[in-house]
């Protein structure tokens, strides 16, 4: 559940584990990020842009209501992700135990939990969303962060552009290229006569 909120929400580790349920809006679907959890303690976000309201989608809204009804502490204060004894999850045990584990498991490249944040963030430029939007979502003060530093191009993508690209620039070079090919065919044919 940890890392399907990271996925889908792009928060930070700190700011996932000092998320309470009186701070997720079901109803209106959001998440308000106003605490975090580092070094033992709980604080404030990093900057002022980091205390912010974000969207839920409504797969991590009915993952989060089923988890709900499997916490002990599901109460307004409650952590979302807590010990079973209502404490705090540490962010270090969570990636020896869990994350890394899991990715040794699929064969996977190990990867921490600030990637989720990157992979948001790429994959909210992959869905066309604004430089702008991102940068609010993931609660950065300077939008040169979300671009410079989150973003990622996909290389799949990237072959997708340049094919649209020439496709608008040369639409008729299939057309060319089949009729070529067509001619090349007729003409060996024609020699073999």
């Amino acid at each position: 559940m940890i890392v399907l909120t990271a996925v889908l929400t792009g928060l930070r580790i700190g700011e996932i584990l000092a998320l309470r349920w009186s701070r997720l809006d079901f109803v209106h679907r959001s998440i308000e990020v106003s605490e975090t959890y580092s070094d033992g303690k709980f604080g404030s976000p990093k900057t002022r842009s980091s205390r912010r309201v974000i969207p839920m989608s409504q797969t991590l809204c009915e993952a989060l209501k089923t988890h709900r009804a499997s916490c002990i502490n599901s109460g307004p204060q409650g952590l979302v992700y807590s010990t079973t004894k209502g404490t705090p999850l540490s962010p270090k045990n969570l990636y020896n135990r869990a994350l890394a584990p899991a990715c040794d498991k699929l064969n996977l490249p190990r990867v921490s939990w600030h990637s989720f944040r990157h992979g948001n963030a790429t994959l909210l430029g992959e869905v066309g969303e604004s430089v702008k939007t991102a940068q609010a979502i993931l609660g950065h003060s300077d939008i040169e962060t979300t671009l410079n530093t989150y973003m990622h191009a996909i290389p799949d993508s990237q072959r997708r552009a340049v094919e649209r690209v020439a496709g608008v620039l040369f639409p008729d070079v299939p057309k060319l290229a089949e009729a070529e090919q067509n001619q090349n065919c007729g003409s060996n044919h024609g020699e073999r006569s």
